[in-house]
């Protein structure tokens, strides 16, 4: 009976020694430091924000991430002052079981840069995006009657424009009238395009890739001052 009895107490003492273990080791995890986050740039776009500006947003308490405790650190909060950056479109924070925080960023993509009172860039979702220090991307300049919560018709250009092959080649300014109607410039090239509105206008950029390789082809391009697609059925041009 005896011999049970100190059995008993050794598993009894095993498990509080365990028990105790455990929850040193746990405490401790708990008040590590994370140190250093890792941040990975997602896509092709790196270049607009860096991994400084990135570790300068993973602030929580008025203190950057690094300089706190596992226990303390709010993975959500982080990634809503990391998505509040107007050059991020997309961030997640995790943390790994052993305290390793790391940052996951997608960085806005630029398709036009506004170019009038005011500078920024129009994205690929038709939102405002704002210069960056670190990089300026090779993207068509936007002129004419801009307003910054009216930028749809001249998104739904640039949209085009960044998508279609000749067009994201040659075009290096877009031009809002105060019409709304849109004129653009090529590279190489001093004529004014005047599309017009922007209904039929895969049809109207067919007919000025016809015209602008016949052009080419008879080297008359100099010779135009205005190019006109306002008709979707046929090219106007204006001679100098």
């Amino acid at each position: 009976m005896s011999k049970i009895n100190f059995n008993y107490i050794k598993i009894i003492g095993l498990i509080a020694v365990v028990g105790f273990l455990f929850a040193f080791s746990n405490q401790r995890n708990k008040v590590r430091k994370v140190g250093e986050p890792s941040i990975i740039f997602l896509g092709e776009n790196k270049m607009f924000i860096t991994e400084t500006n990135v570790s300068k947003l993973l602030i929580q308490n008025q203190e950057p991430v690094s300089e706190l405790s596992k226990e303390i650190i709010d993975l959500n909060e982080l990634e809503i002052a990391l998505n509040s950056n107007l050059m991020i479109k997309q961030a997640e924070v995790f943390m790994s079981v052993n305290g390793g925080l790391s940052a996951e960023i997608e960085q806005k993509k630029p398709i036009a840069r506004v170019n009038t009172n005011a500078s920024y860039y129009i994205d690929d979702e038709g939102g405002f995006m704002p210069l960056s220090y670190n990089y300026a991307a090779r993207v068509p300049l936007v002129t004419g009657n801009i307003k910054r919560n009216k930028l749809e018709t001249v998104y739904q250009f640039a949209k085009f424009a960044d998508g279609d092959n000749f067009l994201k080649k040659h075009v290096i300014e877009i031009h809002q009238n105060n019409d709304d109607t849109i004129d653009f410039k090529i590279r190489k090239s001093d004529f004014t395009v005047h599309i017009g509105t922007l209904k039929n206008l895969e049809k109207k950029i067919n007919n000025f890739k016809a015209f602008y390789q016949k052009a080419f082809k008879d080297q008359v391009l100099d010779h135009y001052d205005v190019v006109n697609l306002k008709f979707d059925k046929q090219v106007i041009c204006t001679k100098k």
